[in-house]
C-alpha cells in the first residue's frame, strides 16, 4: 500500500468513527461575533477560552464563533493579538448569542503595552507553520524611504526569504515566488510589487489582518505549493467617521472610514500615490521633465449588516505603475473585486458565498514616430465562484467544507506596431483557457484534553479548454507536430487528492508538540528570466506537456510559552518534496514564444530546514528573533549534467531581529537587523571561440554565491500630545535604512577587460547605501 492510499484510509476511518453523538449532559451553544470596541471591525482568529475545560475555539475569518459546552456557569476569556483580554462570567442554561467587543491596546493610557493572546492559543492551535502579524506591528517596522511595507515585514519571519535586495518577491521554505498564493479579500494578487518590486502594493492603512501559512494550508485553500498569504482589508468603522494618512518622501496616502448607517453599514476607502513625476517636472533638464514615473493604489470596501444572520461585503482594489519617457513606456497593475455574503443558517452553521474577479496586466513599448514603435501587452484574468461552510457540530468537532470554481484566461502576449513609420509586424500568441475546481472537507477533532487532531481532504481538478493548439516536442525541445482543439473543448484534465493532517499533543498549559503533513498541487506556473522584481513574467497553465507540480510537506514542532504567554518560543523542522519542479533550459527564450513549453524542463526538488523563533508580545520592549537553517535542492534532467544543484532561492542561514521599544506614550524606537547567506549564482569560468564569436563556458548551475547579505534599519517615532478633546493627532517618524551603509549586491554583470579581451571581470551592482527618510503621519 502506497503512503497516499494509507493516508486517505486513515482520514476515512477517522470520519467514520468520529465521536459525533452529543455527550449525556445537557449542552448549550454559545455563539456570536467578536469585534473592536472602537470601530466595530470584526476580529478573525480571536481566541475563546473556556477556563473549566482548559480549551476553546477561535473565531473564523469574519469574527464569528460558536462553541457547544455543558449548561452551567462558565468563565470565558476572549482574546486577540494587540487587544486586552475580556473575561466573562456567564450562567449558560440555553443557547445564547453573546457578541463581544475587545479594547485595542492602543486605546489604553498606561505605558505598558498589552499585546498578546495571553491564553496560550498558539499552544493549542492545530494549524502549525502559521504566523500572524498585525498592521500595528507592520507600522512600527523601519522601512525603505519610510514606505510601510507588509511584504517586507513578512520577510522578517522564520522560513521567509527575500529573493533580491528591495524585492517584493518571497521565497518560503525554498519555494519560488510563484508558489505563494497571495489573497487580498480572497482575490488573487499576481504581482505584489511597485517600482520593480521595491515597494509592495498593499497600503497598510487599509489592512486589518495578515496571516501567513507555510505549506500546511487549510483544506479550503489550494493551487500553490509554498504558502498562503491571507490579507484582509478593513471593513470600515461602523460607529463614527475617522481618517488617517501620511506624507513621505516617495508617496502620500489617505484612508477614510465611517458608518453609512451606524452599527449597520460602513465604508472604507484608501488611496496612495507616489509623486516622483511631479518633481521631475521641476528639473532643469528638459528630457527629465518629459519623464513620467509614478504608482498608485486605491482600496475601497462597503458592508451592510442586513440582520443578525446576514451580512454582505463589496471590496475592490486597483493598483498601477507607470513609467514613460520620450523613447520608451511601461505600465502594469492589478485589479480585484470581491462580493461576499455571510449567512448564519443556525448558530452552529455559518456560510460564506463569494464571487471574485482578478486581473493582472502589463504593457510596454516605444511610442509613435519611431521605426521600431510597438506596443506589447500580456494579462491574466480570473473569475472565481465559491461557497464555504463552518459547521460547529459539537464541542469536539468543527467541520469545514465547500466548493470552488475558478476560470483562468491566460493572455501570453501580443506585439503590434504603433504608427505608420514602424516596421514591427503584429504577432499574437493564442490565449489559453482553463477551469480549476475543488471540493473539500475538514474537521478539527478534540480526541481528549491533550490530543487534538486536524484532518481534511481536498479534491481538485484542472481542465484545459479550447480553442488551443498543443505541440508535440522531441527530446531536444523542438516542436515536431501539433493538435488543434475547438472552442469549448475540454481536451485535458488533471485531478488530484490533497490530504491535510495535523496533530497537537498538549504537554501542559504552556507547551505542546505539533506535527503535520500536507499534499498540495499547483496547476499554473510563472516564466521569468531573473529573480529581480520585474513584472515582465508570463503565467502558463499545466497542459498535456507540462504536468502540475505536486508537493509533500512534513513538519514537526515544539512550542513553549513563558510569562503567561507574553513570550512565545517555537522550533519547527520541515521536509518538503516537490515533483515536476519547473526550471528552464540554459538561455531560454521565455517571452512571446509560442513554443515556450519546449524551453521547460521538469524534475524534482527537495527542501528541508529548522526554524527557531522567540517573540515577546507585551511590555515596553516587544519584537522577535528568528533564525532559519535550511537547504533547497533541484535535480532536473537536462540541467547541470543531470546532477543536483542549489535551487535559485537556497540561502542556508537567515537571521532576523525585530525590536520595538516604547519609551513613553509619545516616543518609541524601532530597529531591525537581517542577515542571509548570499544568493546562489552561476559564473562564467572559461570561453572558447566558435567562428568569429566568443562563447562563454559556465560553471555548474548555482555553484557560486554572492556576498552574504546584512543590513540594519532604525527608526524613531514621536507622537503629538494626545488630549482627550483633540480631534487631530500627529506622528513624526524618522527612519534610516541600511544604517551602517553596507553594500549588498543586487546583481553581477560580467564584462570583458577592454585592455585584455582574454580577461573577464565581475562587476557588482549595489542599489542602496544609507538612506534616511522622514514621514509625517496623522489621524482624525
Amino acid at each position: 500500500m502506497n503512503p497516499r492510499t494509507l493516508i486517505i484510509l486513515i482520514i476515512l476511518f477517522l470520519f467514520v468513527f468520529t465521536k459525533l453523538s452529543a455527550e449525556p449532559e445537557k449542552l448549550v451553544t454559545l455563539s456570536g461575533y467578536i469585534t473592536d470596541s472602537k470601530n466595530g471591525e470584526t476580529l478573525p482568529g480571536a481566541t475563546i477560552f473556556i477556563k473549566s475545560l482548559k480549551a476553546g475555539t477561535v473565531s473564523n475569518n469574519y469574527g464569528y464563533y460558536s462553541i457547544t459546552i455543558t449548561a452551567s456557569r462558565q468563565t470565558i476569556v476572549f482574546s486577540y493579538l494587540g487587544y486586552t483580554d475580556k473575561v466573562v462570567d456567564i450562567n449558560l442554561l440555553i443557547d445564547t448569542t453573546l457578541n463581544i467587543e475587545l479594547i485595542s491596546s492602543s486605546q489604553l493610557l498606561n505605558e505598558v503595552v498589552v499585546v498578546g493572546e495571553l491564553t496560550n492559543a498558539n499552544i493549542t492551535n492545530t494549524q502549525m507553520s502559521v504566523n500572524k502579524i498585525s498592521s500595528k506591528t507592520i507600522q512600527s517596522i523601519p522601512a525603505l524611504l519610510g514606505e510601510v511595507d507588509l511584504v517586507k515585514a513578512l520577510q522578517l519571519l522564520p522560513g521567509v526569504k527575500f529573493v533580491a535586495e528591495g524585492s517584493s518577491g518571497l521565497s518560503i521554505r525554498g519555494g519560488s515566488p510563484d508558489q505563494n498564493l497571495i489573497l487580498l479579500d480572497e482575490a488573487t494578487v499576481y504581482n505584489a510589487g511597485h517600482l520593480m518590486g521595491f515597494f509592495s502594493v498593499f497600503n497598510n492603512d487599509a489592512v486589518k489582518s495578515v496571516e501567513l501559512f507555510k505549506g500546511d494550508l487549510p483544506s479550503k485553500y489550494g493551487g500553490r505549493l509554498a504558502s498562503l498569504i491571507d490579507i484582509r482589508m478593513k471593513d470600515g468603522n461602523t460607529k463614527e467617521f475617522h481618517g488617517n494618512g501620511g506624507i513621505g518622501l516617495i508617496s502620500s496616502r489617505l484612508m477614510l472610514e465611517g458608518p453609512i448607517v451606524k452599527d449597520k453599514a460602513s465604508f472604507m476607502v484608501a488611496g496612495r500615490r507616489s509623486y516622483a513625476d511631479i518633481f521631475l517636472r521641476l528639473s532643469s533638464n528638459e528630457d527629465m521633465r518629459d519623464n513620467i514615473l509614478y504608482f498608485f493604489d486605491l482600496n475601497a470596501k462597503v458592508n451592510y449588516n442586513i440582520n443578525k444572520n446576514n451580512r454582505v461585503f463589496l471590496s475592490a482594489y486597483r493598483g498601477k505603475d507607470v513609467f514613460k519617457n520620450t523613447g520608451f513606456g511601461m505600465k502594469w497593475g492589478n485589479t480585484t473585486g470581491t462580493v461576499r455574503w455571510n449567512h448564519v443558517f443556525h448558530e452552529k452553521l455559518f456560510s460564506n458565498f463569494t464571487f471574485i474577479a482578478s486581473r493582472f496586466s502589463y504593457n510596454l513599448g516605444i511610442p509613435e514616430g519611431n521605426e521600431r514603435a510597438f506596443n506589447w501587452g500580456s494579462s491574466l484574468t480570473d473569475y472565481n465562484l465559491k461557497s464555504d461552510f463552518n459547521w460547529y457540530f459539537n464541542s469536539n468537532n468543527t467541520f469545514t467544507f465547500g466548493i470552488s470554481l475558478l476560470h483562468h484566461t491566460f493572455f501570453p502576449g501580443t506585439i503590434e506596431s504603433t504608427g505608420e513609420e514602424s516596421f514591427i509586424t503584429r504577432y499574437a500568441l493564442p490565449n489559453n483557457y482553463a477551469l480549476e475546481s475543488a471540493i473539500y472537507i475538514g474537521n478539527e477533532q478534540k480526541l481528549s484534553s491533550i490530543f487534538v487532531l486536524k484532518y481534511g481532504l481536498r479534491l481538485s481538478m484542472f481542465n484545459n479548454i479550447g480553442p488551443a493548439t498543443i505541440f508535440d516536442y522531441d527530446d531536444e525541445g523542438n516542436a515536431v507536430d501539433s493538435t488543434t482543439y475547438v472552442n469549448g473543448d475540454f481536451f485535458n484534465t488533471y485531478t488530484g487528492l490533497e490530504p491535510r493532517l495535523g496533530i497537537v499533543f498538549i504537554l501542559n498549559e504552556v507547551s505542546s508538540i505539533k506535527a503535520s503533513y500536507s499534499r498540495n498541487i499547483q496547476y499554473m506556473q510563472q516564466a521569468q528570466n531573473s529573480t529581480a522584481g520585474s513584472p515582465l513574467h508570463i503565467w502558463f497553465p499545466a497542459s498535456p506537456n507540462i504536468r502540475p507540480q505536486t508537493g509533500h510537506q512534513f513538519a514537526l514542532g515544539y512550542f513553549r510559552n513563558f510569562s503567561n504567554g507574553a513570550i512565545e518560543t517555537s522550533a519547527e523542522a520541515y521536509y518538503k518534496i516537490t515533483n515536476n519542479a519547473v526550471d528552464f533550459v540554459d538561455h531560454a527564450d521565455l517571452l512571446l514564444n509560442k513554443y515556450l513549453e519546449g524551453e521547460i524542463l521538469l524534475g524534482k526538488g527537495w527542501s528541508y530546514g529548522l526554524e527557531l523563533m522567540v517573540r515577546k508580545n507585551s511590555g515596553k520592549l516587544t519584537g522577535w528573533v528568528s533564525y532559519t537553517l535550511s537547504k533547497a535542492i533541484h535535480k532536473i534532467n537536462g540541467i547541470n549534467n543531470n546532477n543536483p544543484y542549489p535551487a535559485p532561492y537556497d540561502r542556508p542561514n537567515d537571521i532576523s531581529i525585530v525590536a520595538n521599544y516604547l519609551l513613553n506614550k509619545r516616543l518609541s524606537f524601532s530597529a531591525t537587523w537581517v542577515y542571509a547567506t548570499g544568493q546562489p549564482i552561476t559564473f562564467p569560468v572559461g570561453r572558447f571561440e566558435y567562428g568569429n564569436a566568443i562563447i562563454p563556458v559556465y560553471s555548474e548551475r548555482n555553484s557560486y554565491r554572492m556576498m552574504d547579505y546584512h543590513r540594519l534599519d532604525l527608526s524613531v517615532a514621536y507622537k503629538g500630545k494626545n488630549k482627550p478633546d483633540k480631534k487631530w493627532h500627529n506622528e513624526f517618524v524618522l527612519s534610516v535604512y541600511n544604517a551602517y551603509n553596507h553594500h549588498n549586491p543586487y546583481m553581477i554583470n560580467f564584462q570583458n577587460d577592454p585592455d585584455n579581451p582574454d580577461v573577464t571581470y565581475a562587476e557588482m551592482t549595489y542599489l542602496f547605501g544609507i538612506i534616511p527618510s522622514f514621514t509625517y503621519n496623522f489621524k482624525f
